[in-house]
């Protein structure tokens, strides 16, 4: 799915903020001069043209299937937004389950058999029952608000809109940051009412990474003005918020064996105009983006920067094997790195535009959802690839 990002829509705006709904173009570094380090064991990667609108995808070991949203296409003649069940070794699909909303965003509570599909531009989530293949409810966030849109034009909007979601299983809850410009929030759900608890204001520009840490009851949620907050998932009070050496903290993974967050920074020019046009902010940038910043989350320090290809989006962490997995979409490429050293493995390419991660622990194996490019024909069915070392 391809969005105008030269039209001031809210959806547009948004899309760009997020860099899932394009092309990356204007990053400010690119690590393609880099010198590889090549790992002995060559990837084996096979790939599968499976739909319109592909995004997040998630490995369930319950139900030994790949989950990947299909958010359909525009016009007549289009796909129709669906979740495909795919067989994790094949990527052949097994079940199509039918969507009254587009789904982006997926995370998976594997014990409990369900998927959570964020409908981000409906400000919902729809919940799957991955046993029977099937819809069992919808949880509505917010409701339409009139508001000032990114334009400068009032309009009916949803007040946020949606794209990470994390599972907090010991609390019953999912969390979702709500994205905006001025003053983006944190919507938490009770997963056993599939009703919205709260709202917590106060995260700033563009919040768009989450995840969780829950040894420690600390949930991470990061902005796209280098700020990371660390929510208390007892209270749910925000405890601490770093500023962080790193500009655009668009998603995050916990690194658990070493107290660490690692955090895309993915370095879009266009980014940088949004803030002071869009949030009003006076920002001045701190680094170069197209990398991966390793942060202590006591005080939000960088501790390591790892250079990646051009537009990181998604990263992966296989903790069991030291295996860091980065999507580059403006390079079109995946890179993989040692954990513990931070040094760069491989290189593979997957183009046009390599997006969303997940993994098979027992395996190791690595599913990415993979977008089209401004060349591929309009209407054209985009894949996921199956990365296997």
């Amino acid at each position: 799915m391809k969005h105008n990002f030269l039209r001031w829509s809210a959806m547009a705006i948004v899309a760009a903020a997020l860099a899932a709904c394009g092309t990356p173009s204007g990053t400010r570094h690119s690590a393609t001069g880099a010198t590889l380090a090549q790992q002995a064991a060559q990837p084996q990667v096979s790939r599968q043209a499976l739909g319109q609108g592909l995004y997040e995808v998630a490995y369930s070991p319950r139900q030994n299937a790949v989950f990947v949203a299909a958010s359909g296409g525009f016009g007549e003649g289009a796909d129709a937004p669906r979740i495909l069940r795919l067989n994790p070794d094949t990527l052949a699909v097994q079940a199509e389950i039918k969507l009254e909303r587009k789904g982006f965003g997926v995370v998976l509570d594997d014990e409990a058999d369900r998927l959570y599909v964020g409908n981000t531009s409906d400000a919902a989530i729809t919940v799957i029952d991955t046993a029977a293949n099937q819809v069992i409810g919808v949880v509505q966030l917010a409701e339409k608000i009139s508001g000032t849109g990114p334009d400068g034009k009032v309009q009916e909007r949803y007040p946020h809109n949606f794209r990470e979601m994390v599972i907090d299983k010991a609390n019953h809850r999912l969390y979702a940051p709500g994205l905006w410009f001025k003053d983006s929030a944190l919507y938490v759900v009770d997963t056993r009412k599939l009703a919205l608890e709260t709202v917590i204001p106060g995260f700033g520009f563009v919040a768009t990474g989450i995840t969780l840490d829950a040894r420690r009851n600390a949930l991470y949620v990061s902005n796209l003005q280098g700020q990371l907050y660390t929510v208390d998932t007892r209270t749910l009070a925000i405890r601490d918020k770093a500023e962080v050496q790193g500009d655009q903290l668009l998603n995050l993974a916990l690194d658990s064996k070493r107290n660490r967050v690692l955090a895309i920074d993915q370095g879009m020019d266009r980014i940088d105009g949004m803030r002071k046009k869009l949030g009003g902010l006076d920002y001045q940038n701190r680094g170069n983006g197209n990398q991966v910043v390793v942060i202590d989350p006591a005080d939000g320090s960088v501790l390591h920067s790892i250079p990646t290809g051009e537009g990181p989006v998604a990263l992966l962490l296989d903790e069991q094997r030291d295996r860091l997995y980065v999507t580059n979409r403006g390079s079109g490429t995946v890179t993989v790195y040692d954990s513990s050293r931070y040094a760069l493995l491989h290189s593979m390419a997957l183009p046009a535009h390599p997006n969303s991660l997940s993994l098979d622990p027992k395996t190791g194996a690595v599913y990415a959802s993979v977008k089209n490019g401004s060349d591929d024909p309009k209407g054209s069915k985009e894949s996921v690839a199956r990365i296997q070392f």
